[in-house]
């Protein structure tokens, strides 16, 4: 199970291999196609290369020689026994083709995501690591703010955040990203989001359907904005707001609490028919649970278009070199907002992310062939075939 929190394979001396103008120390090559075998590393005919093929660094300096271990196995040598030295590089050759290990090394098998806490990033994290799940990966989920969330990536204490919410947080993002600390994939991951402030239908019905209108209606509002949790970019933008008088808003106060509060707030308000003006966004359930419109106007105060907005996926600045596969997984990531609604819903009703994203790809398995397409499991096999087999397809 992939968790939810807050190595390299050892070498020994004996598995080391050494080079020498571009060969193996026990095979320099000569222009007269004669090899003068280095005995001391001829250890690796006795089969010591059991330690050699438990490093996956010292596989891939091997088979980096292949080509010279085929020439050993040709007979070129002329100082050793044919026969002993055929024999060894049969066992070599026979052992580099086995796809036994991974391609990423061991410090990549733990991926490490960063959940910014909003419901939608839960399920699209889950989605993920259950399909890491699949492979043989063992990925881990921290749980943190957005500007701790930048900080992780920025310093490689996380690997991967699927929660870049463009342009929202793209005032708290634009150092990590001209510092390179921080790296920003494309295409995003989600391409027809939305945030901005919504109001319930009986208030949009009622005069309340631009940012203009907000004021207006002040006392039935009865002063208050509510936003999402402390230290996020759209809270700042709606404190500029009131700090700027901007759409005459200032005096009013920004109600900060967790996604989930605030939603308690809004469905209590609707119930009682009050009046109530938040931030929402799609995708999430609320678009279905609560009758509710989004207000127009904005001034491309939360983006363009009155919030239209679009998710990225965000790696360490070294992740996807040193990890290429999990890489290519991460990088092939695409969501819809019908994916995420239907996984978000059912976070929402208390079901644990990780058994509701393992329901929707047993129920939906035509979204992993994008996904893995490219993708090995972590011991190098076939990516795609492996994932349906965990899940029981």
């Amino acid at each position: 199970m992939a968790q939810r929190t807050n190595a390299a394979s050892p070498r020994g001396a004996r598995s080391r291999v050494t080079t020498h103008a571009g060969f193996p120390s026990w095979s320099r090559a000569s222009k007269n196609a004669s090899l003068a075998v280095d005995f001391a590393g001829i250890w690796i005919c006795t089969f010591d290369a059991h330690h050699v093929f438990r490093s996956s660094h010292s596989l891939l300096e091997l088979w980096a020689h292949k080509d010279t271990l085929r020439t050993v196995s040709k007979g070129i040598v002329m100082k050793l026994s044919i026969k002993a030295v055929t024999a060894c590089a049969a066992g070599l050759l026979a052992a580099l083709s086995l796809p036994a290990l991974a391609q990423d090394p061991p410090s990549c098998r733990a991926v490490r995501f960063s959940d910014i806490g909003w419901t939608d990033i839960t399920s699209t994290t889950a989605l993920a690591s259950t399909v890491f799940e699949g492979l043989g990966y063992q990925p881990v989920t921290t749980v943190s703010s957005v500007p701790i969330s930048f900080a992780g990536l920025k310093s490689k204490q996380i690997d991967v955040s699927l929660g870049y919410w463009w342009p929202v947080q793209e005032k708290a993002i634009t150092p990590f990203i001209e510092s390179k600390s921080i790296n920003v994939l494309q295409p995003p991951n989600l391409a027809e989001a939305k945030a901005t402030f919504a109001v319930p239908t009986y208030e949009y019905d009622a005069g309340l359907k631009t940012f203009a209108d907000i004021a207006k209606h002040r006392a039935e509002l009865d002063g208050k904005i509510y936003g999402i949790e402390p230290g996020s970019s759209a809270n700042a933008a709606i404190q500029k707001m009131i700090a700027t008088n901007q759409f005459g808003l200032g005096g009013f106060r920004l109600i900060e609490s967790s996604e989930a509060g605030m939603l308690v707030t809004v469905e209590r308000a609707v119930r009682e028919k009050k009046w109530v003006v938040f931030l929402g966004w799609q995708p999430h359930p609320m678009n279905i649970q609560l009758d509710m419109k989004y207000l127009s106007g904005s001034e491309g105060v939360f983006g363009p278009n009155d919030g239209e907005a679009r998710v990225y996926t965000l790696t360490s600045p070294d992740f996807m070199t040193r990890c290429p596969n999990a890489g290519k997984l991460v990088s092939n990531l695409r969501f819809t907002t019908q994916i995420e609604n239907v996984v978000m819903q059912s976070v929402m009703n208390k079901e644990k992310p990780a058994e509701a994203a393992k329901a929707y790809l047993k129920k939906n398995p035509q979204v992993l062939d994008q996904w893995l397409a490219g993708v090995k499991t972590y011991d190098g096999k076939e990516g795609l075939p492996a994932v349906k087999s965990w899940l029981g397809l």
